[in-house]
């Protein structure tokens, strides 16, 4: 009989004692974690470095920006759908739980929750499942009950993949530099993106782009 792999995890959390106890708590059947990382810049190398299935996320997290869990799933958007993300935290705070979904992550578990749970948990969200738990789930469904209609914009069809990417980066503050380091590309390629991405929108600057992005929930 053919055993299904195990899904492959990165553990991200600031804290080296909660790492640990997730670690032994996960199924070691189900459950084959590649690497850790303690804030947002370890972990978007770590991510990098491992290309995990799933990403276990905690939402606040030092370095960076100061964006935290959700710095770290926007910065590695990219890599969807190959690498999900959990997040995992011990705020069941509406504001956090939409911040980082917002920012990509696939489901929302609180530190309760047993290893077997979030070893389910990253199954389902392996599979392409949304996890979340029932007080959680409202909170998303309050805010994406219009945001979700928001996104479906006819100016977002104007927009290539990548125009997209570079859209999102420099919406949240990113320089031009920035941006193409990010993605892998030129900062005139980079450049070239705005240009085209403003003309498209009919939008005068970036400060314009930002708005638009916050309004249709992008950012």
């Amino acid at each position: 009989m053919n055993q299904t792999p195990p899904v492959t995890v990165v553990v991200v959390d600031d804290h080296a004692i909660f790492r640990t106890g997730l670690k032994a708590d996960l199924d070691a059947d189900r459950i084959q974690v590649l690497g850790e990382a303690a804030d947002v810049d370890s972990a978007i190398a770590a991510i990098r470095q491992h290309r995990p299935a799933v990403v276990l996320l905690d939402v606040h997290l030092p370095g960076g920006r100061g964006g935290g869990g959700a710095e770290v799933a926007a910065a590695c958007h990219d890599l969807a759908p190959e690498v999900r993300f959990l997040a995992i935290s011990v705020s069941d705070a509406a504001e956090d739980v939409v911040g980082v979904i917002r920012a990509g992550a696939r489901g929302y578990l609180t530190k309760t929750a047993s290893g077997a749970e979030v070893s389910d948990a990253v199954q389902r969200v392996a599979a392409g499942d949304a996890v979340f738990s029932p007080r959680l789930a409202g909170f998303v469904l309050d805010a994406f009950g219009t945001a979700a209609v928001a996104v479906q914009d006819d100016e977002l069809d104007l927009l290539s993949e990548r125009e997209l990417e570079v859209m999102r980066l420099i919406a949240r503050g990113y320089t031009y530099k920035e941006a193409a380091k990010q993605l892998f590309i030129s900062v005139r390629t980079v450049e070239t993106h705005v240009s085209h991405v403003l003309r498209k929108l009919q939008l005068s600057n970036r400060h314009e782009l930002s708005r638009w992005a916050g309004e249709r929930g992008l950012l």
